[in-house]
């Protein structure tokens, strides 16, 4: 049995068509029921319903095989003991620095707010800026407008959430898009069965591009 921990939302919709690619469909809409573990009609694969930011975790300690997650989230969770075999190229978009619409730098330390703290510190690190790194859990466009923050680093896609909130786009850091990730032992004790579904899922990747 290969068990493939996938997070609700945008990720789960996009990976559909590659999943059933690979002969995976599952037997129930997750959003329909329940459940978190959602059997497909592959009878030697499952799929385990998490939070995004717990897929590496779950892959990681071995409750998962596989794993999909956004390379945000790999980054921020520091995925050494994970395989990243392939780059499933959905749910794209940029993680970037954000300020209100015409404001200068700050002269000072900056202040920067985001809960991905480490692509911060990293990002700012290697530009030679010192910055104090804020960690908040969501509503990032709030914290430059009360004078939280001198700026933001949040995940950009269309723009119009920070467009809405008086905020505009500035460096970008990287491209994020979602990634396949394998449990190391798992590479070793079920290595035929794995590599096969990377390569399903790889061929199907190729497809869609």
């Amino acid at each position: 049995m290969l068990t493939l921990a996938v997070s609700k939302g945008r990720i789960y919709e996009e990976a559909l068509p590659l999943l059933a690619a690979a002969g995976v469909r599952p037997t129930l809409d997750p959003d329909k029921s329940r459940k978190l573990i959602i059997p497909t009609d592959r009878e030697d694969m499952q799929l385990l319903i998490v939070r995004a930011t717990d897929v590496p975790t779950y892959v990681e300690y071995g409750a998962a095989d596989l794993g999909i997650a956004g390379k945000d989230v790999l980054l921020e969770y520091g995925a050494e003991g994970l395989y990243e075999p392939l780059d499933l190229k959905i749910a794209r978009c940029r993680m970037m620095t954000a300020a209100r619409v015409g404001s200068s730098p700050a002269r000072r330390r900056l202040r920067v707010a985001t809960k991905y703290v480490r692509s911060a510190h990293d990002y700012f690190a290697r530009r030679g800026i010192q910055a104090d790194i804020i960690k908040l859990y969501g509503s990032m466009e709030l914290a430059p407008l009360v004078g939280l923050a001198d700026c933001i680093v949040d995940l950009v896609d269309t723009g119009n959430t920070l467009k809405a909130n008086g905020l505009e786009p500035r460096e970008l850091i990287m491209e994020v898009s979602s990634r396949l990730v394998v449990n190391k032992a798992s590479m070793k004790m079920k290595h035929g069965a794995v590599c096969a579904l990377i390569e399903q899922l790889s061929v199907a990747v190729g497809g869609e591009e």
